[in-house]
Parts: structure tokens; C-alpha cells; sequence
């Protein structure tokens, strides 16, 4: 990642202060992989940001890298001039996250020669900002020394939140095929989306079906792909028509996302895909989730949305599943199940089976291709994205828990979760009329999805707290 940087100084402070800050900040940033873009003592006085000039240079120097730049940084080693750092980021109009941190005074070091006075001069830079209109969010401590272990949490934090903000506001997803027409549950509005930058490309599930008619078994694309399948998960016992048929599904799919430049899909299932075609789609889905390209069953295109920010946040693939049973007498616990297309990082063990519940329907010949197993324990953080037509909104909710070691004999992909408060949640989603989908993350990473859709994205949103 790339940070623009902004090193605070007032004049009547001690000027070592802003160039060891200068230098402090720096090192963090580096050693934590991430590239500072910031003056040098030679382009303005150490380095840092006081003068209207000096805003200007600094604001040059980001406009010049403003498809590098993640997020800024502002820096605050002594109480710093406030209006020259608001000027700084106005000029620039980066329109990225910005983080404001100030540095902790020592209490044996209170003199003229070495006191910082960021602790007031955060409020002041703050206050500024808020006045300018520049969004920004601040590290959990007031004051943080830039080689402090809480820092570098924050900073692991803030990182979060760029990717997030970044990987949202400009992102395409594809939409393959209808909506089931039994899944009122998961119509959205495409305008409230685009609103927000998120534009959907659609495609009609015939002509993926037509395309696929017209690929040949022996297909580079198609025949790459069954080899991917086959290391990808264990198919014993998996027909080899239905293995091409997943394969040339897969390849088709990968050429239109690739055309159309989308980075994620949400596919008609349920059960077109199964009576026309022969196969279920899940085992092509968790591989594209698997590596990175979220996928969501039933065109749950607000579905992929929250799996696709969870992803961002921590780096790591995202699921979509239901809030689908109680467990036991346990209100703190319930199983996320789905047939299931889940990525393999989910699960502690899976194979390629057949779709128990969509078999009944149109025969256990055509439901080849779903992975079956057991979601495995870890911390989970969740996640639901939903268009509000009434009020021409984009809400959210986050939250996080833990998938857990408990006993449970079922098919499908399924996890038992423990949630603090579960019970408020669930009315919370019931009262509010909620999706029963949500997306999971093995992570611990709302607090990231929650700063970046209220304070950048404009969303509406609710953290479920413990």
C-alpha cells in the first residue's frame, strides 16, 4: 500500500520535534510494508506542513501519485498548524481515508526544549478538518508514539479500512442470469448501487448455456479447468460428464469475467442451472471465491457486496451463508449452513457430492458439483449488504463471533457460530427485515467494514456488538 503522509509543525515548537516525527513516522509506515509519500527537509521545512506553500507543495505531491495513494496519514509531533493541514488535504481532493495521530508527550520532558502539546493540537487539526468537510478517523488511544505496538495495530486497522473503501467505490460485479423467481428475499435496486459505485454487468443464463454448447470437451480453457477441479477437491465418486460440464461452466465464466472485467458474480442456481444444464454450479463458485473472486448463489448481488468488503478488509476469501438453525438450547449459537459453494479455506475437511435438497427435485444425476464438509473453528467476523428502495439507501451490518467445535451431523457445508447476544441480533435482523443470506470471514475485521461504510461510503450502518 501507498500513504500519503502529513507532518504537522507550528513554529513556536520545538522544530527537532517535527523532523524526528518526520522520521518516526516514516520508519513505522516502512516497516510495516507500506510506501510513505511525504515532503523531504529539502521541499519544505523538516519536512512537514505549516505554510500555505507548504500545503501547496504537499497537495502537488499527492495530486501527482493520486492513483497510488491508499489512504493519508497526518501525523502530529508537536500541536502542528492546524489549517495548513486541512488546506493540504482540500487541494489535494484525494477523497481517501485519512488518519489523524498525535504523539504522547513525557511527563519528565515538559519543558519548552522537548513539549509536544499534540494532545490539544489534534483537537484543534480535527476540528479543522470537520470544518472543511474532510472526513477522517483517529487511532483508539488520543496520543500513540509511532513506534508503539498500538500504532501498529491501528495502522493494520487503518490499512483495512483503505482497502476497503478503495476496492468499493469504483467495482463491477456480475449478474448470471435471472433472480429465482422464489428469492424475493434477495432483490436490490441497481441504481441505489450505482449511486455508490458499484455498477452491475449482466448476462443471461442462456447464452452462458450457449456458450458453453459450443466449446468442445477437448478445450484448452475447458480441459485446464478440470484439472484445476481435480486438484482443487476431492471428486470420487464424481461422474465424468459432470465433471466437463463443471469444467466448461468454469472456463465460460472465467472468459466473460475477464471481458467484462468484473471481480465478482452472483449466479442463478435453483434450479435452472440443474434441470437444463446437468450439474450444480458450487464447486466453480468456491473456487472463484477461493481465490479472491467472490461468488454468491441465487443473484444475491448484495450478498457478494458484503463478502467482497469482508475480503478486502482482512485479505482472505468470504463466504455467503444462512442464519439457518438454532443450536440446541444455546442462544448464543446457531448453524450457518449453505449446499454449498463455500471457498475451501472454510472448511477443515470437503469433497464433491451431490445436492441433497435440490436432488429430490430434479434427480441426483444433475446435482453433481456441491462441496461438502465441516466448516472449521476460528474467529468469524459477518457481514449484510442490502438496498433500502424505500428511503434510497445503502445499509449494512457487521459483527463478529467465532465458528466453533461443536458436534453437528448434517450434509452440505455447515459451521456451528457462537455470537454474544445472538438473540439481539436476530430480532434486530427480524424487526428490520433483513436478508436471512449473510456473508462470513475468518477474521476479525468489523470494525474495519464498519469505519469505512459510515465515514467514507456513505452507509448506513449497525455493528453488532458483544
Amino acid at each position: 500500500m501507498t500513504m500519503g503522509v502529513i507532518v504537522g509543525n507550528r513554529g513556536f515548537f520545538p522544530g527537532h520535534l517535527a523532523k524526528e516525527g518526520r522520521e518516526e513516522i516514516v520508519k513505522a509506515l516502512t516497516g510495516a510494508g507500506i510506501e510513505p509519500l511525504v515532503l523531504s527537509p529539502e521541499e519544505s521545512q523538516y519536512g512537514a506542513v505549516e505554510t500555505r506553500v507548504e500545503s501547496r507543495k504537499c497537495a502537488d505531491l499527492f495530486r501527482a501519485n493520486r492513483d497510488r495513494i491508499d489512504g493519508v496519514i497526518v501525523t502530529l509531533p508537536n500541536f502542528g498548524e492546524e489549517r495548513a493541514i486541512a488546506d493540504a488535504l482540500r487541494l489535494a481532493d484525494l477523497n481517501v481515508p485519512v488518519l489523524v495521530q498525535a504523539t504522547p508527550d513525557s511527563a519528565s520532558k515538559m519543558s519548552i526544549k522537548f513539549r509536544r502539546d499534540s494532545f490539544c493540537g489534534k483537537m484543534s487539526a480535527c476540528n479543522n478538518l470537520t470544518q472543511y468537510g474532510i472526513p477522517y478517523s483517529i487511532t483508539s488511544q488520543h496520543t500513540e508514539a509511532p513506534d508503539s505496538d498500538i500504532f501498529r495495530k491501528d495502522l493494520e486497522w487503518f490499512a483495512g479500512v483503505c482497502r476497503v473503501v478503495k476496492g468499493l467505490r469504483r467495482v463491477r460485479i456480475g449478474s448470471l442470469g435471472a433472480r429465482p423467481a422464489a428469492f424475493n428475499t434477495v432483490r436490490y435496486s441497481e441504481k441505489i448501487l450505482e449511486q455508490h459505485g458499484i455498477s452491475i454487468e449482466t448476462v443471461d443464463l442462456t447464452e452462458i448455456l450457449g456458450r458453453i454448447h459450443r466449446m468442445k470437451d477437448n478445450d484448452d480453457a475447458a480441459q485446464a479447468k478440470l484439472a484445476a477441479i481435480k486438484s482443487y477437491v476431492s471428486t470420487g465418486g464424481i461422474p465424468d460428464e459432470a465433471l466437463i460440464k463443471m469444467a466448461k461452466l468454469g472456463a465460460v465464466v472465467d472468459g466473460w469475467m475477464k471481458e467484462t472485467e468484473v471481480v465478482m458474480s452472483a449466479v442463478q442456481c435453483w434450479t435452472a442451472i440443474e434441470e437444463y444444464f446437468g450439474v450444480v454450479p458450487c464447486t466453480v463458485m468456491s473456487m472463484m471465491s477461493n481465490d479472491l473472486l467472490p461468488s454468491a448463489c441465487e443473484v444475491d448481488i448484495c450478498g457478494v457486496v458484503g463478502m467482497y468488503a469482508l475480503q478486502m478488509a482482512s485479505g482472505t476469501p468470504s463466504a455467503l451463508l444462512d442464519w439457518n438453525n438454532n443450536y440446541g438450547e444455546d442462544p448464543d449459537k446457531a448453524v450457518c449452513f449453505h449446499c454449498s459453494n463455500l471457498p475451501k479455506h472454510f472448511f477443515a475437511d470437503v469433497r464433491m457430492d451431490f445436492q441433497e435438497i435440490i436432488a429430490g427435485t430434479v434427480g441426483k444425476a444433475n446435482t453433481f458439483g456441491t462441496c461438502v464438509g465441516r466448516v472449521k473453528a476460528g474467529a468469524m467476523s459477518f457481514c449484510r449488504v442490502s438496498t433500502d428502495d424505500r428511503s434510497g439507501r445503502l445499509r449494512s451490518y457487521v459483527g463478529e463471533g467465532e465458528f466453533t467445535n461443536d458436534p453437528l451431523d448434517t450434509f452440505g457445508g455447515a459451521g456451528v457460530v457462537r455470537i454474544e447476544r445472538l438473540q439481539d441480533l436476530l430480532r434486530y435482523i427480524c424487526l428490520n427485515g433483513w436478508e436471512h443470506h449473510v456473508a462470513a470471514n475468518f477474521s476479525s475485521v468489523a470494525g474495519m467494514v464498519y469505519e469505512a461504510g459510515t465515514r467514507y461510503l456513505g452507509w448506513d450502518m449497525h455493528w453488532h456488538k458483544s
